[in-house]
């Protein structure tokens, strides 16, 4: 990843984390809940879909940090469905043996891949409750290309905020 592409990441998770507006109907920002800093020695982080703005919709960021085989940090997802409340989750990783893959191909594009184990920290759907398990799997590209990633795969009772984000409104930044 270049260095201007590392700072762009950063800089727009920086933004992302900070943000806070309160969650609304159609036409108003949804909250995208501010994620607790990180402290490690390498730093993974994403966000994707675009803000939602209208009836319906569904955004994701998230960082945290890697030591090792051992990743820590918080993951938010927001989905909006026409005609009902807002559903937000938050996710909290360091559940599990994390190996970061590098010169992966996913579709033909060469990057950088990491499976992350997650467990639901706060939620305001019913149905997904907190302690479910799941994985979020991120997929950043290289050499010139954007194509990043990054995959929900969580169990049934949550099964719901599965969503695979791919396209330009996914950046992803995932270590060696």
């Amino acid at each position: 990843m270049t260095l201007t592409r590392l700072g762009a990441a950063v800089a727009v998770l920086c933004f992302l984390g900070a943000a806070a507006a309160p969650a609304g109907q159609a036409g108003t920002p949804v909250a995208y809940c501010p994620l607790p800093s990180f402290h490690g020695t390498e730093a993974w982080g994403f966000h994707a879909g675009a803000p939602i703005k209208g009836s319906s919709g569904s955004y994701a960021h998230g960082h945290g940090s890697l030591q090792g085989h051992s990743a820590t940090g918080s993951i938010c997802q927001v989905d909006r469905v026409a005609g009902t409340p807002d559903r937000q989750i938050v996710l909290s990783v360091g559940h599990g043996t994390v190996t970061p893959r590098h010169a992966v191909s996913l579709d033909g594009v060469l990057g950088n891949e990491m499976r992350l184990p997650v467990r639901v920290a706060s939620s305001t759907d019913s149905r997904c409750r907190v302690g479910t398990t799941g994985t979020v799997t991120l997929f950043a590209s290289y050499n010139g290309i954007h194509e990043d990633s990054a995959r929900f795969s969580l169990r049934r009772s949550c099964a719901s905020h599965d969503h695979d984000y791919t396209g330009s409104s996914v950046v992803a930044l995932v270590p060696r």
